[in-house]
């Protein structure tokens, strides 16, 4: 069973330990298909990589990168119906036998008989990892944290842009939960993802996560969180490794289209989403609506209104829902 693994990078000193601590953390590295869009000034030597044919390798210069949701929708023209979707940041680490385990869940998941159970897609923010000693690729993993991470909406952010509002990691007390809410910087799912929510291009930063979740679910996607999601995440910034960013004034200035139009654009597209005003894959889907999605999460996002503040902001509602309940 070959999992595609799926890494947009944009000047990320990490991207090479990224790629190794999946492969070599991997219960069944054979199995694994990389595809990496690396927006760089310095390339790779893929040669380097004894697993080279196992990378599909594009190095694009930053001058010419459209950002995050275009170089992911470049790496899925690399996908070929590998059984498997990874999608991650290019500075995550890996806890050993990560492949098997998150199998593991999506096989138990999809032991429920219903549609939003044979889709599901795992996904979290993940727990963080720290940089020791950047030159020997020594890290400290946050192993402490055993719990189920779930996302909600985020109480300060709500509506900031547009339709447009923030998200935040929370806790579960339960093994899994459903979800409303995912991380583009890992999620695990099956191909159909691929197939029928192939990535947007369209979109640039804001608007990716909840466009979506909103196209997933409403084609009978389940979002469902599980517990000690097997990799980990760089949150904060260590001094002698910063990397720039696509929208730094530096990155940025030598480009026609700017940051800031890609953005807006990107904000006009989340509303036509949510107001159906998208008739292809990249709009919403017939299975369920946006009022079954509301009745989830407790968030009117058409009309920009939050319902219910403890489904929005907390993760009691979905942790009192069991994971194998889909009457919702």
């Amino acid at each position: 069973m070959k999992i595609f693994i799926s890494i947009a990078s944009y000047q990320d000193p990490l991207l090479e330990s990224t790629i190794i601590s999946a492969y070599e953390s991997s219960k069944n590295p054979e199995n694994l298909v990389f595809g990496v869009c690396d927006q760089s000034s310095n390339p790779l030597d893929i040669d380097k990589f004894s697993f080279k044919d196992q990378i599909h390798y594009e190095h694009i210069d930053p001058l010419l990168s459209e950002g995050p949701c275009w170089a992911r929708a470049e790496i899925q023209k690399k996908f070929t119906n590998e059984e498997y979707y990874l999608q991650i940041d290019s500075h995550s680490q890996f806890e050993e036998d990560w492949d098997s385990y998150l199998i593991k869940y999506i096989n138990k998941i999809q032991e429920v008989d219903s549609e939003l159970h044979k889709n599901p897609i795992i996904t979290c923010y993940p727990r963080a990892f720290e940089v020791l000693d950047y030159d020997s690729h020594k890290f400290s993993m946050n192993r402490d944290d055993k719990n189920t991470h779930v996302i909600t909406f985020r109480e300060d952010s709500m509506f900031i842009k547009g339709n447009f509002c923030r998200q935040i990691g929370a806790i579960s007390n339960e093994e899994i939960t459903h979800g409303f809410l995912l991380a583009a910087g890992f999620i695990f799912t099956t191909s159909d993802f691929v197939k029928k929510i192939p990535y947007d291009p369209i979109f640039y930063f804001y608007g990716e996560e909840i466009s979506l979740v909103l196209r997933a679910f409403t084609r009978g996607f389940g979002i469902f969180h599980i517990p000690e999601a097997p990799l980990f995440h760089l949150y904060t910034d260590v001094t002698d490794i910063k990397r720039k960013l696509h929208w730094d004034t530096s990155e940025d200035e030598g480009r026609d289209i700017k940051w800031h139009q890609r953005e807006e654009i990107s904000i006009e597209r989340l509303r036509k989403v949510i107001n159906n005003e998208i008739n292809d894959e990249f709009g919403l889907g017939d299975t369920r609506s946006l009022q079954d999605y509301e009745n989830l999460c407790g968030v009117d996002l058409k009309n920009m209104k939050v319902l219910d503040k403890q489904k929005a902001y907390t993760s009691e509602f979905i942790s009192k829902l069991s994971w194998q309940d889909s009457s919702f």
